[in-house]
């Protein structure tokens, strides 16, 4: 019976539609990424007030009857890209590969989540934040947020090295061109770089049993705003998504799918 699911992941995620689907969240991943830079951008040069996280990159462009068309599109290929993940997930390989692989599918999952709460006009934000108050309530809580904390910064490691040892080239089908080189490597240290301090900031409410320290990458680049050079270093990371950004349609046109 285990055979057959995996045959049967294996041929859906072979399925013209759902190839063309994930190239399509790769692409959705790309505008993303630029919208959050110039959100980024927008905190380090203006009033700062925005919320600098992928849901207030997504409402960026919720206001008007194009934004909403785009968010569509968005929320399909998310929604697509999170499937074909499942299905690597599921079908043959080895357990990491397939461990990683159930992990994007959760991300993207997510991100298709967060794209129908702005569809919604839903304050998903707060949410978030409520159930982090909660877990810092105990003292098991603080430990898990920790943990979570520790497992974030060894993602942004992993980021930092994939980008600098142009280790994601592995995930692409053929060989790209130079600008689809350079901006992964970029993209993938600076968004290692943005990981980073939302991962310390994790550990530090967990020592600290401090709620606001723990609400993702809109506490972290805040709190990177609120530093000497704040306006400089968040122009870096905005740079780091951009790049990122302009990986992503690189990596739509050649991914292995």
């Amino acid at each position: 019976m285990t055979g057959d699911v995996q045959h049967a992941a294996a041929r859906a995620g072979d399925h013209p539609l759902l190839e063309k689907g994930a190239r399509l969240g790769y692409a959705a991943s790309g505008v993303l990424h630029l919208l959050l830079a110039w959100v980024t951008v927008q905190l380090a040069w203006t009033s700062g007030g925005e919320q600098a996280d992928q849901q207030g990159a997504l409402q960026q462009v919720a206001g008007n009857g194009f934004g909403q068309v785009l968010l569509w599109v968005l929320l399909v290929g998310f929604v697509l890209l999170a499937l074909w993940q499942a299905t690597e997930a599921i079908a043959w390989g080895e357990a990491a590969d397939r461990a990683k692989a159930a992990a994007k599918a959760v991300t993207y999952a997510v991100l298709a989540a967060t794209t129908v709460s702005v569809l919604t006009s839903s304050s998903g934000g707060g949410s978030s934040g409520g159930a982090t108050s909660g877990l810092m309530s105990s003292g098991l809580g603080r430990v898990l947020v920790g943990l979570v904390g520790v497992g974030v910064v060894a993602v942004a490691g992993y980021h930092v090295v994939k980008g600098w040892k142009e280790k994601f080239l592995e995930d692409l089908e053929s060989s790209p061109a130079s600008w689809v080189r350079t901006a992964g490597r970029i993209g993938y240290i600076g968004k290692g770089g943005a990981l980073a301090v939302v991962g310390v900031l994790l550990v530090v409410a967990a020592v600290q049993a401090d709620p606001e320290k723990a609400e993702g990458l809109d506490a972290a680049l805040h709190t990177l705003a609120g530093l000497p050079f704040g306006a400089v270093l968040l122009t870096l990371v905005a740079l780091g998504f951009a790049a990122y950004g302009v990986y992503a349609f690189g990596r739509s046109r050649h991914a292995k799918v």
